[in-house]
């Protein structure tokens, strides 16, 4: 292996060698130093404000005892959930974006996050069921419309622009699902169905963070143990199959992957828009590296999503913007833009 003055080799046991490019680590290095920060600062945000040196001694054991309760009960597992959500929303991007080999490819626009929130509705509306059984209903609905997707757009494999299409298909099914549902709901079912919908981490405690870190421990480590797949696969099916890559079973796999990442963080905060599709380009942008960028595009939802909850209490107050619209505002934009500059390249 070659070494050159951008990369740098990595050992790990067993006499495994990586190359690692060190932008890509000087980038990855930052946006968690980014994201640490943003989480003290969000943390120490609210009704009583705390100085950050305060909150980081709070979460030493070393703060006092009203501090300790705002810190720790009130404020600290709505940002670990904010951190979870916004990595696997990142991650699960990076992985739709590189099988897809399409920007578009994102489960805002491939489908997933409505079959959630379908999913959701199912048991708000006509089972008024409790937060766990909506978790659960979100989980199921996003599983169930990812096989759909993947099932009408399999046609000898899959073809990025094929996914896309039949994805923003299923949307539209999905969305005119969510509006029926929301006409036969009574008032208050519909009230809790809207505000599921927008997307929101007000509230959040430790019974959404452990069930999304456990997601998060078993499928992190899968998927990135399938990056140097997912590279090959971007060079296109033939060259990944000579190159020895079971092309259909670790798209399969890696998809599978991404829908539960997706629908986790759905059940765990609502469908928060945009993350996906704008972290893994924002990370691209930052290393200048080709392929998915996994890890640094898990590293860049969490300050998306950090740096834009952050932004909705201190513009509105606490919780009287979810962070979900703040998503959705800037996502759109940044969409436009997209959709823009792929046109002018020509791609669409």
């Amino acid at each position: 292996m070659t070494v050159t003055a951008k990369t740098r080799p990595l050992h790990l046991p067993g006499g495994i060698s990586l190359r690692v490019e060190r932008r890509a680590l000087a980038a990855g290095g930052l946006l968690a130093v980014a994201a640490l920060a943003m989480a003290v600062l969000l943390i120490g945000t609210g009704d009583f404000d705390i100085a950050p040196w305060d909150v980081v001694q709070t979460l030493l054991g070393n703060g006092s005892p009203a501090d300790d309760f705002i810190v720790n009960d009130l404020r600290l597992p709505r940002v670990l959930v904010a951190l979870l959500v916004g990595a696997a929303l990142g991650m699960a991007g990076a992985v739709f974006q590189s099988v897809s080999r399409n920007p578009l490819g994102s489960p805002d626009l491939l489908g997933f996050s409505y079959g959630s929130a379908v999913g959701a509705l199912i048991v708000i509306i006509l089972f008024n069921g409790s937060a766990t059984e909506v978790a659960v209903g979100a989980l199921l609905g996003g599983l169930l419309a990812g096989a759909a997707v993947y099932l009408l757009a399999y046609k000898r494999g899959i073809h990025g622009y094929r996914l896309v299409l039949v994805g923003i298909g299923a949307s539209a099914m999905l969305v005119a699902v969510i509006q029926y549902l929301i006409t036969k709901a009574q008032l208050v079912e519909a009230s809790r169905a809207m505000v599921w919908l927008t997307g929101s981490l007000a509230g959040r405690d430790w019974a959404q963070v452990w069930p999304l870190l456990a997601v998060c421990a078993v499928l992190f480590p899968l998927v990135l143990g399938q990056s140097r797949a997912l590279r090959m696969m971007e060079m296109g099916d033939d060259a990944a199959y000579a190159l020895g890559v079971r092309v259909e079973r670790t798209r399969l796999l890696l998809m599978l992957a991404a829908i539960l990442l997706t629908t986790a963080a759905s059940a765990a905060a609502g469908p928060i828009s945009f993350v996906a599709l704008a972290a893994p380009q924002l990370a691209r942008r930052l290393t200048r590296s080709p392929g998915a960028n996994l890890l640094t595009a898990a590293l860049m939802g969490p300050v998306l999503l950090l740096v834009s909850d952050w932004a909705s209490q201190r513009a509105f107050g606490a919780d009287q913007l979810p962070v979900g619209v703040v998503t959705g505002l800037v996502g759109g934009v940044y969409l436009l833009w997209l959709l823009v500059t792929e046109r002018k390249a020509g791609r669409i």
